[in-house]
């Protein structure tokens, strides 16, 4: 007997493979798997062009929308977005559409947070590049793709310092926040100590905010733990220094409804650390989109008023969560779900989601059509009908149609 969670990663399985397919077509045959198209914009704002990566779900669907990631330093950190997100979509992660941001040129000016001499670089645009983010790169991604207002923003080093730059002054750009190793000690930890202050007059409600820490703390002395690190003066800590203070504080302010965490990462260096941070960041920022009582769905015994209240509790917490009216989850998850109580022969509790699938998904011709063949197995030959034309409709299939005929030869 097949359980919810099987059939599910079956179908993540089969995606993946459709997905590796699809990208191995024309000058692209060459390669197991690519991530991301390239893409521009044209910026009044910065005054040049900057590179952009989209990466769409495999499987998006014309009525499908879907919540936005955005990482910054895309040419360097997208791959590593792109293989969380491929390992952890269905069962901890929604589908999203994932945006790198190119940040290889002028990125020290981008990023940071105020003007210092370096070496004649261009230093402190960090709340212009906020303003290209907001003005222009927003609002493009949402006309050219079916998006939700649900966003989260990724950054590393300096980028994670403008990544908590953009959450402690525009805080309602995203709603999660994921710092990677930060450079929080820039300028002489003159953001740092702006941000320390600000902590305690803004409200942070429905907000998530993770900062990653990475190994060695100390680059003289290796051999220094945290306690040691906050008690030192020393130049070769004030990075890790740095991003403890904001961290400790972060902890100690309980009053502003914050959902934030933390973790720091010995066995890993600056190089290395955004692979395991953008994994558990976001595992973090979706902590709440894991399904709940699995095992209930999967058991026969459960009844049917007990999973109607499962699947509409969990519809309440995803829109409660993503602040919209969200689905109990994938259209996947709901057909899923029918044909394995199909499976099951409890055909009531089948009926149940199928039904919910075309509720929640009522231009999907799958859903129409996964209902026709409950229909045709019950017996019920008028209502397979009825949902096999609203198949043809919503696709024009022939196919469907000349089901239909043969159904109606039936019927006479």
């Amino acid at each position: 007997m097949k359980t919810i969670a099987k059939i599910l990663t079956t179908y993540t399985l089969l995606l993946l493979i459709s997905s590796v397919s699809n990208a191995q077509s024309g000058s692209a045959a060459n390669y197991l798997y690519q991530v991301g198209v390239k893409d521009s914009i044209s910026s009044k704002i910065l005054g040049q062009q900057r590179d952009i990566w989209i990466h769409i779900p495999a499987d998006a669907k014309p009525y499908d929308r879907f919540p936005v990631v955005y990482v910054l330093d895309g040419g360097e950190q997208m791959s590593a977005l792109a293989t969380v997100y491929n390992y952890y979509w269905g069962n901890y992660l929604p589908k999203m559409i994932l945006v790198g941001i190119s940040n290889r040129n002028n990125r020290t000016r981008d990023l940071t947070t105020s003007k210092v001499e370096m070496n004649g670089a261009e230093t402190g645009g960090a709340e212009k590049f906020t303003t290209f983010i907001e003005k222009e790169l927003i609002p493009y991604i949402d006309q050219k793709y079916e998006t939700t207002p649900y966003r989260t923003l990724i950054g590393h080093s300096y980028a994670g310092l403008f990544t908590v730059n953009a959450f402690i002054n525009h805080k309602d750009l995203f709603n999660n926040y994921i710092a990677i190793d930060p450079s929080m000690d820039w300028d002489n930890q003159k953001f740092l100590k702006t941000a320390l202050t600000k902590l305690n007059e803004e409200p942070y409600s429905n907000k998530t905010l993770f900062v990653s820490l990475a190994g060695p703390l100390d680059r003289a002395d290796e051999s220094l733990g945290i306690e040691d690190v906050m008690n030192s003066q020393s130049e070769h800590s004030i990075f890790a220094r740095s991003i403890l203070t904001f961290c400790y504080a972060m902890e100690k302010n309980n009053s502003n409804e914050l959902r934030f965490s933390w973790k720091y990462y010995p066995n890993d260096i600056h190089g290395s650390v955004p692979l395991p941070s953008i994994m558990d960041g976001l595992r973090y920022s979706f902590d709440w989109y894991q399904l709940k009582d699995a095992s209930k769905y999967n058991d026969p015994g459960t009844s049917m008023t007990e999973l109607k209240t499962l699947v509409e509790n969990r519809a309440a917490i995803l829109s409660d969560h993503f602040g919209y009216i969200v689905p109990p989850g994938d259209e996947e998850f709901l057909n899923m779900g029918g044909f394995m109580f199909m499976q099951m022969g409890q055909n009531d509790k089948a009926l149940l989601f199928l039904n919910y699938a075309i509720e929640y998904y009522p231009k999907s011709e799958d859903a129409h059509r996964n209902l026709a063949e409950y229909y045709v197995q019950m017996g019920d030959t008028s209502k397979a009908i009825h949902s096999l034309e609203k198949a043809y409709e919503l696709s024009g299939n022939s196919e469907y149609k000349e089901k239909i005929e043969e159904l109606n030869s039936r019927v006479k």
